[in-house]
């Protein structure tokens, strides 16, 4: 059996997986889109944009030729941002191997269409086994090799502890599920939340609206879970709650501080180009207030963290709106 795997994207995220698995005397390859940034990463031994102080290994291999990255593989670990992961599937989908599994550590919906990324999956390379990688994790801990926590679901039990056995190591401990589309709306919806806490936070409002507003988005999450067919265990664990306390808690994550700079009165384009990364959330939220109108799902926080993203209301009216709502039993 090839055990290798092709990580294929050179941000924090897929250098950070592709250190791990080579840390676990896996064979790897990672691959970049940008010909200049591979032979960067290559002559300096460093990912010198996103994780310049972490020194790769000399047995992970670099390519930026995508063609036979893929097609030598025996699995494939995906770690792009979720705006150009439909276009990467349809470029790899002729050079992936039968019964190649794959798998993905990105977070988010499609931009273009707001589809689950598994649903693209299915639909770009069917038949192939396909898991999706997540839970609460920061690159730059992971680069350090600092003790982690993740999660692999998949509808393909061997395939998930496949991915999860090569990541699994005493200071990075991987867990399987079968809860794909509970795991990525885990995954998805913390962004947004963590703009709501980081507004809360940015204002100096105090851990108790902190705690509130984590609490209570978690609510949400397992709402809307409910209503597409995710298991609440799932959200209740390292895809959801997890994801979502580092997520709304950690200065590492961009969207917290896109919250923090908002919540401080910072300008929606000012606070974006502050981080100088993609901010997930701006566009999640839009697909998640849609997946809740479709579903007739209540979703206070996140509608109002909509209306603070498309500038319609300042933080401090969407907070103030938010605290003024009618007084109603936790669980209905």
């Amino acid at each position: 059996m090839n055990a290798s795997v092709a990580v294929l994207g050179t941000g924090s995220w897929g250098t950070a997986l592709a250190v791990q698995l080579v840390r676990n005397a896996v064979p790897t390859t990672l691959w970049g889109r940008s010909p200049q940034t591979v032979v960067d990463i290559a002559a300096t031994r460093r990912n010198l944009r996103y994780l310049p102080d972490l020194e790769l290994p000399d047995s992970l291999q670099l390519s930026a030729l995508i063609e036979p990255t893929v097609r030598d593989a025996g699995c494939v670990l995906i770690a792009v941002p979720s705006h150009a992961f439909d276009e990467l599937l349809r470029t790899i989908a002729p050079w992936v191997a039968p019964g190649v599994g794959i798998a993905w550590a990105t977070k988010g919906f499609d931009p273009a269409s707001g589809r689950f990324l598994h649903q693209l999956v299915d639909e770009r390379l069917p038949g192939h086994p396909a898991a999706v990688v997540t839970g609460p994790s920061f690159a730059h801990e992971v680069a350090l090799g600092l003790p982690t926590v993740l999660t692999v679901h998949s509808a393909d039990p061997a395939f998930a502890l496949a991915v999860a056995q090569k990541l699994h190591s005493p200071r990075f401990r991987a867990y399987t599920g079968n809860d794909v589309l509970g795991a990525e709306l885990g995954g998805a919806m913390k962004n947004v939340l963590a703009v709501a806490t980081g507004i809360v936070d940015g204002m100096q409002m105090g851990l108790n609206a902190r705690a509130g507003m984590i609490t209570r988005g978690l609510t949400e999450m397992l709402r809307l879970g409910a209503a597409l067919g995710s298991h609440p265990e799932t959200l209740m664990g390292l895809a959801g709650l997890g994801d979502l306390v580092l997520t709304c808690t950690g200065d590492l994550s961009r969207n917290r501080r896109l919250g923090l700079a908002l919540g401080r009165g910072v300008t929606l384009p000012a606070a974006i180009a502050q981080i100088g990364q993609v901010v997930e959330s701006v566009q999640t939220v839009d697909t998640v207030m849609k997946l809740a109108v479709e579903h007739d799902v209540e979703l206070p926080i996140t509608a109002l963290v909509q209306r603070v993203l498309h500038e319609e209301l300042t933080p401090t009216e969407g907070l103030h709106a938010l605290l003024a709502r009618e007084q109603r039993p936790e669980y209905p």
